[in-house]
């Protein structure tokens, strides 16, 4: 693997709807996300969608802590290192996002106590980011007490990040530290406070109040990179928060439109195609854009899609239309965005990755019943170096038509 060494990056700021670096440049971010790796998910994995925490509990209770400790730092090493970082610079992409487990950085049962090897394997990614010339986004995909009721928040009940006080406290030291940790860091591009966040829509002022909360609690230390605000109810709902304080800030939103097609919930669906007795085409995802860059305008932001993505069936359902379709639609209104997601165990359901893993090993064992991350702690003993192995990118398989399509709107950058 070439170890190439970049200039530094200017940093980057907004200016109105546009994202431009410390010369005035605009610049459109156009990369992938790092799903999975440093917040697993069930589906990526080939398994049901457990919360994380449940996962790792079940796994440490079958072989013990230290089983788990080794665990943890194999598939950290193996699911993605420097050699995808490197790629994902060969493909043209300027951009990564990196969805974190707050646990990464702060111990669960000990409050503002730091965890030192889960903040190393984030400034490797960041460093990787520098080295190979790539801007970093960084993604709480699951905040204290968590911020949404579903697994990638790594949620057990209910979640309590907006109705507990402790939880809000962490939640926003957190911030002051990893902003006051990365402040001199161009390849930074900003920070994704809160990813998904669901509260009722009646109750958006607290969300509100939290984001200009935590915005603060950065801007004490930290005056350069964008904060990037994403909508309630998964990203969707921005208009509550109206025009930020904060000049260096951008909206960020979600972009899964025709959910069941998308995610191949219903099956046979196609694109074009009517769905929810509804026709869809270009012409549609462009209306349902169009509020999005209006009311970024009128608010005088930028605005970056932080997922788009869709579940591959070999292409026959016109998924490289759709795909082709909202790319096109970013690219007319100045759009930023990342793929979700840049790798996963081929899967039935969900957005799946550009890297695909199609093999059905032990570990993965698409018989069932057990699959995917149900079944690492019994396969671990006797299989690891064959999972770490496994885990590596160059044993998955590259969807060569979605990559042939994206790496067009990467070599745009």
């Amino acid at each position: 693997m070439a170890n190439r060494m970049h200039n530094k990056l200017p940093f980057l700021k907004t200016s109105g709807t546009k994202i431009v670096d410390e010369t005035g440049k605009t610049v459109v971010l156009r990369g992938v996300a790092l799903g999975g790796w440093l917040m697993m998910e069930g589906y990526i994995l080939g398994g049901r969608n457990l919360p994380e925490k449940v996962f790792r509990q079940e796994f440490e209770k079958t072989l013990g802590k230290e089983a788990l400790e080794e665990f943890t730092k194999s598939f950290r090493r193996s699911f993605i290192n420097e050699y995808d970082f490197n790629l994902i610079k060969e493909w043209g992409a300027n951009c990564v996002r990196l969805p974190f487990n707050y646990r990464l950085i702060e111990y669960e049962d000990r409050p503002f106590s730091l965890n030192e090897e889960g903040l190393r394997v984030l400034d490797n990614a960041v460093k990787w980011c520098q080295d190979h010339g790539l801007y970093c986004i960084l993604d709480m995909h699951a905040a204290p007490g968590a911020q949404n009721p579903d697994w990638h928040s790594d949620c057990v009940g209910k979640p309590e990040l907006f109705t507990s006080d402790a939880n809000k406290e962490r939640y926003a030291r957190l911030w002051h530290f990893l902003a006051s940790h990365y402040k001199d860091v161009s390849a930074v591009a900003g920070y994704d406070i809160l990813n998904e966040p669901v509260i009722d829509i009646h109750k958006e002022k607290e969300l509100k109040e939290l984001y200009l909360r935590v915005t603060k609690e950065i801007r004490d230390i930290d005056t350069r990179h964008i904060i990037f605000l994403e909508g309630n109810i998964f990203g969707q709902r921005l208009d509550f928060i109206g025009k930020p304080e904060d000049e260096n800030t951008a909206f960020s939103v979600h972009a899964y439109p025709i959910t069941d097609y998308v995610f191949n919930f219903e099956k046979d669906l196609t694109y074009p195609g009517r769905v929810y007795n509804i026709p869809w085409s270009r012409k549609s995802l462009d209306l349902i854009s169009l509020p999005y860059r209006m009311l970024a305008d009128k608010v005088n932001v930028p605005l970056f899609v932080g997922e788009v993505g869709i579940n591959w069936r070999g292409g026959h359902y016109g998924e490289l239309k759709w795909t082709k379709d909202l790319l096109d639609v970013f690219e007319r209104y100045g759009i930023s965005w990342t793929y979700w997601t840049y790798k996963s165990v081929a899967t039935a359901i969900h957005p799946d990755g550009i890297f695909r893993y199609v093999k059905s090993p032990e570990w993965v064992n698409h018989k069932g019943p057990l699959t995917g991350l149900e079944t690492f702690s019994s396969a671990w003993p006797k299989h690891k170096s064959r999972m770490a192995a496994s885990w590596k990118t160059e044993n998955f398989k590259r969807n060569d038509q979605l990559y042939a399509l994206l790496k067009k709107y990467f070599e745009k950058n």
